[in-house]
């Protein structure tokens, strides 16, 4: 059986960026629990949750936040699991913000980064990761690969059908 996920997000208004995450990591049939936490309101809780994530089950650690978004950062600072960071873009600065936030890591604090609102690819990276040790979501990840490619050629035969008619 594969470890869980975590998705912890630092505000609620997050749950629409995070939902496509938890929506791709129930496709792959992987654990996936979400949670509130601020590393800025709630950091006791943050650094306490961190700290016994792996104990709990927990093998990738997914965190979400915008503005500041110092989450992925306090998480990754209070565990050895790969921390995956989402920045949300939640202020005039569209994200920008909290993409600086997130990636900018000093050393000995990784914290994987996706792109502004990238749920998706977080989760595809948290089962990539928990792949490693499960052959039931390697082979999953395969087909995606692979479902993908014959995607991609249809989409480039409809288009040749195109230019011909021209």
């Amino acid at each position: 059986m594969s470890k869980k996920v975590a998705v912890i997000m630092g505000s609620d208004s997050d749950f629409p960026v995070v939902s496509p995450a938890i929506r791709r990591l129930k496709q792959f049939g992987i654990s996936v629990e979400a949670r509130v936490m601020s590393a800025h309101r709630t950091p006791e809780a943050a650094a306490e949750f961190s700290k016994n994530a792996e104990k709990d089950g927990f093998g990738v650690i997914i965190a979400a936040a915008g503005k500041a978004a110092h989450l992925a950062g306090v998480l990754a600072a209070h565990t050895t699991l790969p921390v995956i960071g989402i920045p949300v873009k939640s202020s005039t600065l569209d994200g920008l913000d909290a993409l600086l936030a997130t990636v900018q890591m000093p050393s000995g604090i990784p914290v994987a980064t996706v792109a502004i609102d990238g749920a998706d690819n977080a989760a595809i990276l948290a089962a990539q990761m928990l792949a490693l040790s499960d052959e039931s979501i390697a082979k999953q990840l395969h087909q995606m690969k692979v479902d993908m490619e014959q995607g991609v050629a249809k989409k480039n035969e409809a288009l040749q059908q195109k230019v011909a008619e021209l």
